[in-house]
């Protein structure tokens, strides 16, 4: 993204408008070359060759690799090749090899932390020295670090518990574990170079109601720590360096962005019902337990989707079935009597576990995750289900099962939640049994069959994010091709359209836990089609409840005839502009 320069030292970038808000604070690098992401453990003398072994291991792994693409560099990249043989050169060298196992050895500390050490001392030696090609070879030994470092495991997450004051993150990316952690006492907002609004850094920045800047492409070379910045989630805009007059504006409509997010929060306690006299239920998504106190202060009439696999990640071993109950059973002590939709274990995908790497797939999104990972392990998924059948005795619970392709895939995920609560009644163990079964629509072949799905289960929740994606082949977190990701194509439309009607046939919820919900101009289309059920990150809530309340379902219902023969997303937007432009511009923050 080229940056506008103004008269001033200011530079204002425009992205992706991942997330609303505006915030003005201190520019916060996390490091993208992976050296300060790395955590320092302390190892017994008798652990030392263990730890060595590790290391060379590591070092092996990545010569081979190296080696590997040496021999595939066709002959025209010669010069590359030779730069990759002195990454092999460096593998070994004394500097780098030597010292890290004199670290190890010495401070009895482990491989990643002794190879930070080693490598941040070479970095400020080599970048004193006045010859500007060794200054150069800095690049090479961060980049032989790195893949060391991903022989090693990839090191840890960054841990922002360890920042100690108010910042605006800055990375290339962010991934769901690292913005698991994010606290909001300590994070304003972030901006990074990659993702879309519908990648789960989008997500999870509207879930934490913080402003967030996406697609920048080349942020954080422009940005340094400390840098002070404008973060304006709702425009896409940032503003780096800000002149007194840009920082006198945006304080202001900071002022007034919190007054009418204010003065939506007020009345968001109220039914979504709508002139009509039809009620809708607005539901919250959630990552965390702890998320879920949001969605009650939003007046959310309950959990639409509960996002399980973050409390698997960022972790040394699957959590036990007591753990998954209690968390559980926190949620549903705050939000009771109000549902609670748990969505079964999503990984692989975008969200693997770090401690179980036995799958390395080249195309994870199309590979083994959800409901495909959780039916090859079915000791971990056997674990998730007694728990959620357990906490279902104290409430009203939902399991909703992610990623359905096929009838199969139903009927075996049906045989081990009759084999869970089989389990646990000769255990006696109070739990309940005959919890409403749901399934997410994601998946074009969902679609097809939706008519032979309906049979076996209690409720379609359509998931737009993956939805879109799958159908439309689109890379949701790639922001190059973000702007081809439209909840408003035809084909979009047509799809939902047909799984609410198959819904309303066979007499089974038909509900929405994707990021369209939560998008009050979409919410006339939405009840049109028939979704009963809206669920979206917290902060939403407000809008779309107060939306809901402005709009007459019959007109809606009719409204969709028009849609229905438009030909592109384009006059679909047009037609929505058209008929409902005035009412959106009251709910735009």
């Amino acid at each position: 993204m080229e940056p506008e320069n103004t008269e001033s030292q200011e530079i204002i970038l425009e992205g992706i408008a991942a997330s609303p808000g505006i915030c003005i604070g201190k520019a916060y690098i996390v490091d993208n070359d992976g050296i300060d992401i790395i955590q320092r453990y302390h190892i017994s003398e008798s652990k030392v060759q263990a730890e060595k072994n590790r290391f060379n291991t590591a070092i092996k792994h990545a010569k081979s690799e190296l080696i590997e693409i040496i021999e595939k560099t066709p002959k025209d990249l010669k010069e590359h090749a030779n730069i990759l043989e002195t990454h092999v050169v460096l593998l070994n060298d004394k500097m780098l090899y030597g010292q890290t196992i004199e670290a190890i050895e010495k401070d009895l500390i482990n491989s990643e932390w002794a190879l930070r050490k080693v490598v941040n001392r070479l970095r400020k030696m080599f970048r004193e020295l006045p010859d500007e090609y060794f200054k150069d070879r800095v690049n090479d030994i961060i980049h032989v670090s790195n893949r060391i470092n991903r022989n090693l495991g990839g090191g840890e997450p960054v841990n922002f518990k360890n920042i100690n004051k108010r910042v605006i993150l800055v990375a290339s990316d962010l991934s769901p574990a690292e913005t698991s952690q994010i606290q909001l006492e300590k994070i304003m907002g972030f901006v990074t170079d990659l993702g879309g609004k519908t990648s789960h850094t989008g997500i999870i920045a509207r879930t934490l109601e913080i402003p967030a800047v996406l697609g920048l492409q080349n942020v954080t070379r422009l940005i340094q720590n400390d840098d002070l910045l404008i973060v304006d989630g709702s425009g896409g805009t940032v503003v780096i360096q800000p002149d007194e007059t840009t920082l006198r504006r945006y304080v202001q409509r900071r002022v007034d962005y919190e007054v009418r997010r204010a003065q939506m929060i007020r009345s968001s306690h109220s039914t979504a019902m709508t002139l009509d006299g039809t009620t809708f239920k607005v539901m919250g998504n959630i990552e965390l337990p702890e998320e879920v106190v949001s969605v009650k202060d939003k007046g959310g009439d309950g959990i639409g989707l509960y996002r399980t696999e973050f409390q698997y990640m960022n972790r040394a071993a699957f959590p036990g079935e007591s753990e998954l109950y209690e968390k559980y059973k926190d949620v549903l002590d705050v939000i009771s009597p109000q549902p609670v939709t748990i969505r079964t274990l999503d990984i692989n995908g975008d969200k693997a576990v770090s401690f179980d790497s036995d799958y390395d797939e080249p195309n994870p999104a199309l590979g083994l995750r959800a409901i495909r990972y959780c039916l090859k392990k079915p000791n971990v998924f056997m674990t998730q289900l007694r728990a959620i059948l357990r906490v279902a005795a104290h409430g009203n619970v939902r399991i909703l099962i992610p990623m359905i392709s096929g009838y199969e895939e139903i009927m075996e995920t049906k045989r081990l939640i009759e084999k869970a609560a089989s389990d646990l009644e000769s255990e006696g163990v109070p739990h309940k049994g005959d919890i409403k079964l749901g399934v997410m629509i994601e998946v074009p072949s969902a679609v097809i069959i939706a008519d032979i799905l309906a049979e076996e289960v209690d409720f379609f929740s359509i998931g737009t994010n993956d939805l879109i994606q799958y159908s439309m082949a689109i890379d949701r977190g790639n922001s190059l091709v973000a702007g081809f990701f439209n909840p408003l194509h035809p084909a979009v439309i047509r799809m939902i359209s047909h799984v609410a009607d198959v819904a309303r046939k066979k007499n089974i919820g038909i509900y929405m836990c994707g990021e369209m919900a939560s998008e009050p101009m979409y919410i006339p289309l939405l009840i049109g089609l028939g979704i009963k059920e809206f669920s979206m990150n917290p902060q939403s809530i407000p809008l779309v409840k107060r939306m809901v309340r402005s709009l007459n379902t019959s007109e809606c219902v009719g409204f969709i005839d028009e849609v229905m023969v438009q030909k592109s997303a384009l006059k679909i937007l047009e037609l929505i502009k058209s008929r409902y432009g005035k009412l959106l511009s009251d709910y735009e923050l």
